[in-house]
């Protein structure tokens, strides 16, 4: 059983979001248009959820940061472009966060206008008190997304579970003091994530209820 908790502070794309078509899709056409070859999908879905920073440097190791700055800004144009017709909610998402009790807020790698956005488009906004995204802060696997979501929501980190299917959600949570939950369903690599001894484990967003 897990316990509830106070605060929840949900990763996005993984989580709440089966996103990694759009994602890649918008990174592939990037990728393409600034000379390199196609990369296949399954490489490109393992950096989900990183920055694309990571990605862009692993692809593109000779260029600099203001070039590495201007493939971001093209992925960004390619992505809204999208309008996340690939994305689709998981299973249970939208029941779980309406069933929920607790206050929420996201907590990820994505900036918090588009977070509130997609949110919006997916009819999950109402669901929570505060949309925090990385905003000029250090990503995942840093703390910084889910200490300013705390800040905003005047939680300590004892009050608070982390929700994730990645290594950084794991890592962040871990760093933050707070409990972390890992589901399975996501883009992460299981056994990665469970080196660091998530509190929880959920099939279903469902589950938290």
């Amino acid at each position: 059983m897990i316990p509830r908790f106070a605060v929840y502070l949900f990763d996005i794309d993984g989580t709440l979001l089966d996103s990694a078509r759009d994602i890649c899709g918008a990174v592939q056409e990037v990728i393409v248009a600034n000379g390199s070859r196609e990369r296949e999908f399954a490489y490109l879905k393992s950096f989900v959820g990183l920055h694309l920073i990571d990605l862009f440097q692993d692809v593109f190791p000779q260029f600099d940061a203001a070039q590495i700055d201007a493939l971001i800004k093209q992925y960004r144009a390619n992505y809204l472009g999208r309008c996340h017709r690939e994305t689709r909610l998981f299973p249970g998402a939208k029941e779980a966060l309406a069933a929920l009790g607790g206050r929420k807020s996201t907590a990820t790698t994505k900036g918090t206008p588009t977070t509130r956005a997609v949110l919006t488009q997916f009819g999950l906004i109402e669901y929570f008190d505060h949309v925090q995204g990385t905003d000029g802060i250090p990503y995942k696997p840093a703390p910084d997304v889910i200490h300013a979501a705390m800040t905003a929501l005047g939680a300590q980190p004892q009050d608070c579970l982390m929700v994730g299917d990645s290594t950084a959600d794991m890592a962040a949570g871990k760093a933050a003091g707070v409990k972390t939950c890992a589901v399975r369903y996501g883009y992460g690599n299981q056994r990665q994530m469970a080196l660091l001894e998530p509190d929880y484990w959920v099939d279903d967003l469902r589950a938290l209820v």
